[in-house]
């Protein structure tokens, strides 16, 4: 159902010119803009920078798959671009006031352990996805989403604190569950 939709959303960005390498640098300019709106203190400006990160995020994928336009480079370019997203983005809420920096800090650590586990479990392992586990991206960024959005309306109840740690425990799970799920096939494969 998500490819479906997304797919009919990426014919109409073919319609008018937009390549999936463009919506993957659009991407990353909404998520150093995101981050910045955090810096600054701005939470709801911060929290709508983050909803066009995940729309061009999902954009350049549905893109890529409606005009038969991706490319190896273009999948490099895509994961590369949305560890650096997720680091302004993470930094941006961590330098803002409005939530403690080891929170931040735990949680860009676990969304990038557990994309780092993926990635080495694709390519040391030669696996031809390694997908799984608890928590996508998607989830924990509606999650942080969700947690700012809370802290800008009920302000000094630490809601994006505990958001920032739920999301740095579910990646850490999730590398664990990918490492798991990486020996289980890779021992099936001997």
């Amino acid at each position: 159902m998500y490819e479906e939709t997304s797919t009919h959303l990426g014919v109409y960005c073919r319609r008018i010119g937009l390549t999936p390498n463009f919506l993957t640098g659009l991407s990353l300019l909404c998520a150093i803009a995101s981050g910045i709106l955090f810096w600054r203190g701005q939470l709801l400006w911060g929290v709508i920078g983050m909803g066009f990160t995940s729309l061009t995020d999902m954009l350049d994928g549905a893109t890529a798959r409606a005009g038969n336009m991706g490319t190896t480079f273009g999948g490099i370019l895509d994961h590369v671009s949305d560890r650096y997203g997720e680091f302004f983005i993470l930094l941006g809420l961590g330098m803002s006031g409005h939530s403690h920096p080891g929170s931040a800090i735990f949680a860009l650590f676990g969304m990038l352990i557990a994309s780092y586990t993926r990635a080495a479990a694709e390519s040391i392992g030669h696996l031809p996805s390694c997908a799984v586990g608890f928590m996508g991206r998607l989830e924990k960024f509606t999650l942080i989403i969700v947690g700012a959005g809370l802290e800008f309306f009920y302000p000094g109840r630490y809601i994006l604190d505990y958001a920032l740690i739920v999301v740095g425990a579910a990646s850490v799970i999730t590398s664990v569950q990918r490492l798991v799920f990486a020996h289980k096939e890779l021992k099936r494969r001997q």
